[in-house]
């Protein structure tokens, strides 16, 4: 238990980095999206390829951010009875959730988007649009995404195997959102 634990506690390690650097996708992608609004308002210039580093930057910030929110327990759920739940029940609902949700669909999608990558990465896929840029850095912060994702599922799953079994110390308390 104790070197899955390490494991867990690395994964919970790249999902923050990863975190960071989803943040800074965001500055960016607010200073670009100003600069080119001042660029193209102010001098009537403009470049699909500032508007495309902006959705890169996008997918940058979800594809990457995505595990910091899982390992934060700030993920979207559905509250008809987590918030109910009482001592261990939540810890039992996420365990099930991401044994038979999560961790199915992130290995399934990441199966699915690395040809999609691949293809994109070995024709040189260029945007359709005029002064468009290569597409393959887009592509691969899909399966970067949701292989992240499902090492972080793995992580949150191991967490909570170890807390139940009395080697992990994990706060389980749930704050229900605002309605």
């Amino acid at each position: 238990m104790k070197l899955l634990l390490k494991l867990a506690l690395g994964m919970d390690w790249i999902s923050a980095k990863l975190g960071k650097l989803a943040g800074w996708a965001v500055l960016f992608a607010a200073l670009i999206s100003a600069g080119n609004a001042m660029i193209r308002y102010g001098f009537d210039l403009s470049s699909n390829a500032w508007l495309e580093i902006q959705w890169y930057l996008f997918a940058a910030t979800v594809m990457l951010g995505s595990p910091i929110v899982l390992k934060v327990n700030e993920h979207v759920r559905v509250d008809l009875v987590y918030g109910k739940l009482k001592r261990n029940g939540p810890v039992y609902v996420d365990l099930f959730g991401l044994v038979f949700f999560l961790l199915p669909v992130m290995g399934l999608l990441l199966w699915l988007t690395w040809p999609f990558f691949w293809n994109m990465y070995r024709t040189g896929e260029m945007s359709g649009n005029i002064g468009g840029l290569i597409r393959w850095p887009a592509g691969l912060l899909m399966p970067i995404g949701f292989g992240a994702m499902f090492l972080q599922g793995l992580a949150e799953i191991i967490k909570r195997v170890a807390y139940l079994s009395g080697h992990y110390a994990m706060d389980t308390h749930y704050e229900k959102p605002l309605q």
